[in-house]
């Protein structure tokens, strides 16, 4: 990966980009005050440097039937079987995040279900049954309040006491 410092310009491209994927090269040119081809050449070098990973279409769990979500502390006999335990995770669609932690458990997953049965179907039938998942506690989600992408404002920085 190539190393790229962004600057102001770039985080403006990045705050149209994350609020809208679609938004063209030309109207964030515009808004910016620049060409096309310099929002594509930042867009591109950002890409490069793993800044930005793609765009997505996102899809409201709700409103395909997933109406319960869960987050499922997971704790694991063994930690040097967390890669196996990973890959055993990544075949249950259910599952959309899965993060090593700190703390109390080992992984935290974030899983969407239809409702509480089929939830307690993936928990007790497939998570308890993967080799090494010694058990689980589950916190449900009563209301998302706000999601939103890496905050990519200018940050301030503190000035060091001489």
């Amino acid at each position: 990966m190539a190393q790229y410092n962004i600057d102001s310009l770039d985080r403006i491209i990045l705050g149209f980009l994350i609020k809208n994927a679609r938004m063209p090269f030309l109207e964030i040119a515009r808004e910016c005050g620049i060409s096309g081809a310099a929002v594509h050449q930042r867009v591109k070098k950002m890409e490069e440097a793993g800044i930005i990973t793609g765009s997505r279409l996102l899809v409201k769990p709700k409103n395909l039937g997933l109406d319960v979500c869960a987050f499922v502390g997971v704790h694991i006999n063994e930690c040097d079987k967390y890669s196996d335990t990973v890959e055993v995770l990544k075949l249950i669609p259910e599952v959309v995040e899965c993060h090593f932690v700190t703390g109390s458990y080992e992984l935290l997953l974030k899983i969407y279900c239809r409702n509480h049965e089929h939830l307690m179907d993936i928990l007790v039938n497939t998570i308890q049954h993967i080799p090494n998942v010694q058990k689980t506690e589950s916190l449900i989600s009563l209301d998302q309040a706000f999601e939103r992408q890496v905050w990519v404002k200018d940050r301030k920085v503190a000035k060091k006491a001489k």
